[in-house]
């Protein structure tokens, strides 16, 4: 058996023993993902690079973060106003993902693009909301 083999097997015993996070840090990945799409464009470029992702990568880590908003509401840790803003993020990245006309992806978009420039005031508007710190972005590990 090769060695990937066995790892994942063991992930998968393993897995039936994990708890499921609490609701908290549920919370911090949303306001971790929510930080970088507000960022300005230098600084998510350097984020980028700095992990060695892609610019796509932002709209999928909000993506999966903004699943969790209606359980971090209903937990009484994301109020109920922050809803319509992370829906019209998640929205616009949808849009943007079906728009096949420009790169929208690409990280000189960051700075020009309008889904990209609204998805950032509408982030840096829900954090300010919820009195969340986004002065650093977070550390993230990339497993390849």
């Amino acid at each position: 058996m090769t060695t990937w083999r066995r790892i994942v097997r063991q992930i998968r015993c393993d897995d039936l023993d994990v708890e499921t996070p609490e609701p908290s840090w549920h919370h911090r990945l949303l306001m971790e993902a929510l930080a970088v799409v507000a960022a300005p464009a230098r600084a998510q470029a350097a984020w980028l690079e700095r992990h060695g992702v892609v610019t796509d990568e932002i709209a999928l880590d909000f993506e999966h973060a903004c699943r969790l908003a209606e359980g971090l509401v209903e937990a009484g840790l994301l109020s109920s106003d922050a809803l319509p803003d992370l829906r019209a993020i998640d929205s616009i990245f949808e849009q943007m993902t079906i728009d096949k006309s420009s790169n929208r992806w690409a990280i000189a978009a960051l700075a020009g693009d309008a889904g990209w420039i609204r998805a950032r005031e509408l982030a840096q508007q829900a954090l300010a909301r919820e009195g969340a710190d986004d002065s650093a972005l977070p550390d993230i590990r990339v497993v390849r």
